[in-house]
């Protein structure tokens, strides 16, 4: 099993100076996206009561629809995120509430 540790040291491996990590197009703005949309994506799951690509999709009643962009706000800078909808339009993440 990868420790956090050597998940960092392979995400730095081409890591040579601050811009790389800080910067415009750095390793943290890339992680802070992909963290925020990766937990939408399990409140999308949790809300809808099944996974992405599942059968169940056809029975449901409800379903994935596409992203819709959003700026997130961020102590640092702002931030454009993917923000998965669902077809009745009553996906609401909890951060939003």
């Amino acid at each position: 099993m990868t420790t956090f540790h050597e998940l960092l040291d392979e995400l730095m491996k081409n890591y040579e100076n601050p811009q790389d990590l800080m910067g415009e197009n750095g390793l943290l703005k890339a992680l802070t996206k992909a963290l925020e949309e990766r937990a939408l994506e399990g409140e999308m799951t949790d809300h809808l009561g099944y996974e992405k690509r599942s059968p169940e999709a056809d029975k449901s009643g409800n379903s994935r629809n596409g992203y819709s962009g959003k700026t997130l706000k961020t102590p640092k800078e702002n931030l454009q995120i993917e923000v998965p909808r669902d077809r009745n339009r009553r996906f609401s993440p909890s951060w939003w509430a």
